[in-house]
This record gives C-alpha cells, sequence and structure tokens, in this order.
C-alpha cells in the first residue's frame, strides 16, 4: 500500500477519507492486514507526514487506531484520552491536523466496555481521574433521562452519546474547525468500537451545510 503524498492527501475527499476506515476495519475484522512496507514508510515520512484523518479514541489497550482501521506509518493522526473526551489542547491538535497539516475528517471514536465511561457512571473519584470524569457526566446524565436500563446497556448507551457529544462539542467550541466543516473542506464523524467483534460502526458522516 502507497504511503500518502501532500498529492494523494489533497484528492481526498471527506468521504473518501471515511471510505479508507472502513475499508480497513473491513480487512483487520478479517485478519487481513494491507501489505506494507512499514520500515520504508517510516524513510519515505522522515521529511514529512500527510495524515488523511484526525482520530480521537480511549487509551484502552484495545483501540488502537492504526491497527483497528490497518493503517500505516503516516496515515492518521492519532489522539488518545481515557473516555475519548475533550479539552483545549485536543482541540488545538486537530486544528493542527486539519488546517495546517491537510487532514479531511475527524473521527471521535468510543468503544464497548469502556471503563472511564462506567467510572463516571459509577461517579468514581481519584486524584486527577476525578476531573476527566466530570467531562463524561453530562452524556450520563442525559442517558439517566430516558428510565431505567440494564447497566451493561446503560454503560453502552453513555459512551455513544458521549461520543456524538464530544462530536457536538468540537463544532461548537473551534470556530476553526466548523468554518472547515461548514465549507466541506473537512468532515467529522463519531463511532463505536466493538472490543468482541473488532467492528466499527460509524455514525452519520457531518460536512458541508449537514
Amino acid at each position: 500500500m502507497k504511503t500518502l503524498t501532500k498529492e494523494l492527501q489533497s484528492n481526498l475527499t471527506p468521504q473518501g477519507c471515511l471510505d479508507l476506515l472502513v475499508a480497513g476495519n473491513g480487512r483487520f475484522q478479517s485478519n487481513l492486514k494491507a501489505n506494507r512496507d512499514l520500515l520504508e514508510q517510516a524513510n519515505v515520512t522522515a521529511s514529512g507526514q500527510f495524515p488523511f484523518a484526525v482520530i480521537l479514541s480511549c487509551i484502552d489497550s484495545r483501540t488502537s487506531a492504526e491497527l483497528i482501521f490497518d493503517q500505516g506509518l503516516g496515515d492518521v493522526f492519532s489522539i488518545r484520552i481515557a473516555g475519548n473526551i475533550l479539552n483545549d489542547d485536543i482541540l488545538g491538535s486537530m486544528e493542527f491536523a486539519c488546517k495546517l497539516a491537510g487532514s479531511k475528517l475527524i473521527v471521535v471514536l468510543g468503544h464497548s466496555g469502556c471503563g472511564a465511561v462506567r467510572g463516571a457512571c459509577d461517579k468514581a473519584q481519584l486524584g486527577h481521574l476525578t476531573g476527566l470524569l466530570e467531562k463524561i457526566r453530562p452524556a450520563v446524565e442525559a442517558v439517566e433521562q430516558r428510565g431505567p436500563m440494564d447497566p451493561d446497556e446503560f454503560v453502552q448507551e453513555v459512551a455513544v452519546a458521549n461520543v456524538d457529544r464530544v462530536v457536538g462539542e468540537i463544532r461548537d467550541r473551534s470556530d476553526v474547525l466548523e468554518e472547515m466543516i461548514a465549507g466541506g473542506q473537512i468532515g467529522i464523524v463519531g463511532a463505536m468500537y466493538s472490543v468482541q467483534s473488532g467492528q466499527v460502526d460509524f455514525h452519520d458522516l457531518v460536512t458541508g451545510t449537514d
């Protein structure tokens, strides 16, 4: 598989970037990794990188974006933090990735069985983790309004709601990114990864006037 160049990156659309991730996840689920020489990619990208997407995901050891989307060196920017929450530093990183480095797609990736989400549901407190989990609490409170449900189902629903909320937060808090989304230069999409099956289910892609 070719290492991304500036020309290849420039010719991609947000939908085309999403298609690459969908295809990569399909290969991952089938255990059919693309044929790539990672050492050669390291050499080729030594003088520059042109990732097509920036992916915000959890620190969970089972959710490496490069692995579950079968991507090589130089293909994606990967931001990882417990609960795939948002802060100003992450927003700045996304702005760099899209406005300065040319990425065409932002993905907010949650996953099943998320420990951070469960911790937020349980109102866990531990040092600096307490403040991080507070960022997930609005999603917890939103799902609580739907009424009683099975505990595991509740955690899953909060994980999904948290992804959607972070997507909305990115658009609300970054004028730079929202302008690029509205102009069709980039797209943004939420997604959920199943740690059981390896499958990623994408929400609706937002780009242009969507």
